[in-house]
This record gives structure tokens, C-alpha cells and sequence, in this order.
């Protein structure tokens, strides 16, 4: 059922804990769903030299946490601003459909981090990100 990366993140996610005094922090996900995923991200000079996550969830929601920080870590915010869920699930090596809403949380929390990190340095984030959602619509679809 899940991929043998998809396992390892889970068994040994990478990157799990708080960073403190973090340049952007953001919280996606409900409890009706039952994954809830905050990111931390540390920024210097355009670039994410750090990102660590911790979730509240089942294992698809921690591998999709753990390699989504794996994916922005080193990376500049630009590139980080275009990871997808798809970037997310193919790095994995594929995900279930019914937790193909992991990915997406994935993304959103990177996403509300850097959004976060936008308003902490009084950037306007909409021109970057659109209009801001924490929706979960996704929960009503799938297993949870």
C-alpha cells in the first residue's frame, strides 16, 4: 500500500521538532480530520537554511511533512513558493489516493510559514501566495 520512502519517512522522519525564534511559522489542517501539521522555517538572505515540522497524524501525514521540509531545506523562497503536493507524492515515490490530502496539507504548511514570514517582515504576502486558506474541505472526502 505505501512506498518503501513513504515507510521510511515515517519510521525516521527527518527534520521533526520546533525551531526556536523561527523566521515563519504555520499551522494547517483540523481536528475533524485529524492531521494538523506546523512548520518552522529559518530564512537568511532569501534562503531557507533550516525547516522543521511537527504533526499530529497518521504516517502519510508525517512523510509528507518529513519530505516536504526535506524538499525546501537549502532552497531559495522562490523555489520553495512552487512546491506542489505532486512535488511531494512523486518524491515519496506515490501515495494512496484517500492520502493524496496529506500532500496537499504538506504543501499549505510550507506555505503558511512562508506566508508568515511575509507579515513578520511587512510584506504584503497575497501578490506571492493569493488570498489566504486554512480550509480542509478534503476531510469530508477522504478515510478520516
Amino acid at each position: 500500500m505505501y512506498s518503501e520512502k513513504v515507510m521510511e519517512h515515517f519510521a525516521n522522519p527527518h527534520n521533526v521538532g520546533e525551531i526556536e525564534n523561527a523566521d515563519g511559522v504555520g499551522e494547517v489542517g483540523n481536528a475533524k480530520c485529524g492531521d494538523i501539521m506546523r512548520m518552522y522555517l529559518k530564512i537568511d538572505n532569501g534562503m531557507i537554511t533550516d525547516a522543521k515540522f511537527k504533526t499530529f497524524g497518521c504516517g502519510a501525514a508525517i512523510a509528507t511533512s518529513s519530505m516536504a521540509t526535506d524538499l525546501v531545506k537549502g532552497k531559495s523562497i522562490d523555489d520553495a513558493l512552487k512546491l506542489t503536493n505532486k512535488a511531494v507524492i512523486e518524491a515519496l515515490d506515490g501515495l494512496p489516493p484517500v492520502k493524496i490530502h496529506c500532500s496537499v496539507l504538506a504543501e499549505q504548511a510550507i506555505k503558511a510559514a512562508l506566508r508568515d514570514y511575509y507579515v513578520k517582515n511587512g510584506i504584503d504576502p497575497t501578490p506571492f501566495l493569493g488570498e489566504e486558506t486554512n480550509s480542509c474541505d478534503h476531510c469530508d472526502h477522504c478515510g478520516h
